[in-house]
């Protein structure tokens, strides 16, 4: 099939438009605007984007489904830019179709609270998302959009059987990448509603340099600063903005409460699937019980003050041991109790790692090389060296309790 005929699947009467602060004007044809309307989708509309992160930047009350817009003009931007340059030779109609419902529904799993939820023993959010693309009445959407269900959830969740076709495998790699929708989406829409200029992204400059090498993105030499400027971006918007000591505190008050809750059997996990912000804020008011008291302080917006705060060193046992969140709970016991305080009013957190990727390839004149081979500031060492500075042991407490004794037994037991 022709370039120019795959280029129409994607933009032939996409005339009902949506207008976004961020990007502009947003275009859809009738049935995927018939899909931001059903059910599943309205229901990001519930759901704030950053959670507790508006109480430190009072501005970012945006939500999930106007994220997942973003990725959606993104993505389209994306792919007509790979047609336009003759880079998607193997593309379908069908093909690309899925690819936009994929960045569409890519969070529709996604639970409250921000990423408060991630690290229970719940089934992760792109899971969920991929199962109910594949029910009604998203697959009848879906149908009607002239994209495949199948490959729709095969696109979202990497971890189900790998698809045998090139173009449903470089579609996953495109959603979830170095220069993902998503990624350019929330770091760029995040800082603007927050009101700080770290993580706005060159979107359009950036989309004009992609190549497809060996069935996955690359760029040429002249995008190589907007690598850079995605990786540092990230760093800045984890410091200030998603790993902020206030957010981290809320997000750890709300984590040990339903992981208590789950322990003592007060709530079941089952519960906490298919929430918005207001059932969830249902929950945690509704859900009696001394476990829920951080949980419900937290979402009072009465966050517990930091106290002491240590560098993670992965050698150390104490610091691995963190990253269980049963044995967060155990030394959270083992503080409270050393501090004759209730184990509520001590909460332990520890982010969990992320990941700074920059595998990709860069066109030269001689040849594709890789990225981080090519790089001066963002070689593996920088890479581990920014993410290592970031994730730091926080302890918090209930503002009632004495702040130095917990800083001192803190730092005895945790360091």
């Amino acid at each position: 099939m022709s370039d120019m005929s795959l280029l129409l699947s994607i933009s032939n009467h996409f005339d009902t438009v949506v207008r976004d602060p961020v990007w502009g004007d947003i275009h859809f044809d009738d049935s995927l605007a018939d899909l931001i309307e059903s059910s599943p989708f309205t229901l990001l509309d519930g759901i704030r984007q950053l959670g507790p992160v508006a109480y430190v930047y009072p501005g970012a009350t945006h939500t999930r489904r106007l994220h997942s817009l973003g990725v959606y003009f993104v993505a389209r931007k994306l792919i007509q830019s790979l047609l336009e340059r003759g880079q998607l030779s193997f593309a379908t109609p069908t093909g690309l179709r899925s690819f936009l419902v994929a960045a569409l529904c890519h969070d529709l799993g996604h639970f409250p609270y921000a990423h408060s939820l991630k690290e229970l023993p719940l089934t992760p959010h792109e899971v969920l998302a991929a199962e109910l693309v594949l029910q009604d009445p998203l697959r009848d959407a879906i149908v009607e959009c002239s994209a495949d269900p199948e490959q729709v959830a095969a696109i979202i969740d990497s971890d189900r059987t790998n698809p045998k076709d090139r173009e449903t495998l470089l579609y996953r790699k495109i959603l979830s990448g170095v220069l993902d929708p998503d990624k350019i989406d929330y770091l760029s829409r995040d800082a603007y509603f927050c009101g700080v200029p770290y993580g706005i992204q060159d979107a359009e400059f950036i989309l004009r340099r992609l190549y497809v090498i060996d069935d996955e993105l690359g760029v040429d030499e002249k995008s190589e600063m907007s690598i850079e400027a995605v990786l540092f971006s990230k760093y800045q918007m984890y410091r200030a903005v998603y790993w902020h000591p206030t957010v981290r505190s809320g997000t750890a008050m709300v984590k040990k409460s339903i992981l208590m809750g789950l322990a003592h059997g007060i709530i079941n996990s089952d519960s906490l699937y298919g929430l918005d912000d207001a059932a969830f804020s249902k929950l945690l008011i509704g859900t009696h019980g001394e476990e829920f008291i951080p949980a419900r302080m937290a979402h009072a917006g009465k966050f517990y003050p930091l106290i002491a705060e240590i560098p993670v060193d992965p050698a150390n046992p104490v610091h691995h041991d963190l990253s269980n969140l049963n044995k967060r709970l155990e030394a959270e016991a083992s503080l409270a109790l050393a501090a004759n305080v209730a184990e509520t009013a001590i909460v332990v957190d520890i982010p969990e790692p992320i990941s700074f990727e920059s595998k990709i390839k860069v066109k030269t004149d001689q040849g594709w090389r890789d990225f981080s081979e090519r790089s001066i500031i963002f070689k593996a060492a920088e890479l581990e060296a920014l993410q290592a500075s970031l994730r730091k042991i926080r302890v918090f407490a209930d503002p009632n309790v004495n702040p130095t004794l917990i800083k001192g037994l803190a730092k005895e037991l945790l360091a």
